[in-house]
């Protein structure tokens, strides 16, 4: 019974505090030149494992200004006697930060973005097929 961690103090993140695609006023928290277009909350558990901070996932979890945005990730930045989990990272916005760094570098973007670049190079060439203006008399 002695096992059972009390999240309750922990940092909340939600994907849309470093989505570059949303406005301040949707829910960003940091500069959109920052932000990562699109995440999700597996990318940031992700991140947060690679930091070394304890984190669980919330996935049935939305955000209150965007309900169709589901998944959050609760974050432990300091531990029961105050010290911190990891001095990279003193702050909720360092912790936001850093996931923007980490997040274009994750290995399920990275295919994603192999996909679409390799998906639109073929289909950039039409080879002179459609209509391409008036039809002359």
């Amino acid at each position: 019974m002695g096992d059972v961690i009390d999240t309750s103090r922990w940092v909340v993140f939600y994907p849309i505090y470093i989505n570059s695609k949303k406005t301040l006023a949707e829910g960003r928290r940091i500069n959109a030149s920052l932000g990562v277009e699109n995440p999700n909350y597996v990318e940031i558990r992700d991140c947060c494992n690679y930091l070394k901070l304890p984190c669980l996932e919330e996935p049935h979890k939305a955000y209150s200004r965007d309900f169709m945005q589901r998944g959050r990730v609760r974050v432990q930045l300091k531990r029961e006697d105050g010290s911190l989990v990891n001095p990279a990272v003193p702050t909720r916005k360092a912790l936001m930060l850093k996931v923007a760094e980490l997040v274009p570098k994750h290995q399920g973007r990275a295919k994603k973005q192999q996909e679409t670049s390799s998906s639109s190079g073929t289909s950039a060439t039409s080879g002179g097929k459609g209509k391409s203006g008036k039809k002359k008399k």
